[in-house]
């Protein structure tokens, strides 16, 4: 198993069924999707750092966009919560997943869109 694998696996549920789920989805959209454990979370690279899952104390997974700034939010689901770049879809539980599953894929494809086309501003970069 990967890292990442190992990691997932050392959550509780219902956090181990939506990382699973995320990861899935993940890989599902992009042959070139990478995993790597960072900051203690998986970060997903493609092709380099643009999202990361983060389980919540409070349960359920934040699934963070590193350029989340910069993408249209036309599904209305990113929410920055006082952080600067990064923009995240908090997903509760399965059924919360199922419900947002296509805008959230919506968000992947254009978070990939904008590395491939516009790779010029780092990851964690601050806005001037």
């Amino acid at each position: 198993m990967s890292a990442v694998e190992d990691y997932i696996w050392e959550r509780p549920e219902p956090q181990r069924g939506l990382l699973m789920r995320l990861r899935q989805l993940l890989f599902a959209a992009s042959p070139k999707m990478q995993e790597k454990i960072r900051y203690n979370v998986p970060f997903y690279d493609c092709p380099r750092w643009f999202c990361y899952t983060n389980p919540l104390k409070a349960g359920g997974v934040e699934v963070c966009f590193l350029r989340g700034d910069e993408l249209s939010n036309e599904q209305g689901l990113l929410d920055a919560r006082n952080r600067r770049n990064v923009c995240g879809v908090t997903i509760w539980d399965l059924a919360d997943l199922a419900q947002k599953e296509e805008a959230l894929l919506e968000i992947i494809q254009e978070a990939i869109l904008l590395e491939e086309l516009n790779p010029e501003r780092p990851a964690f970069s601050r806005k001037k």
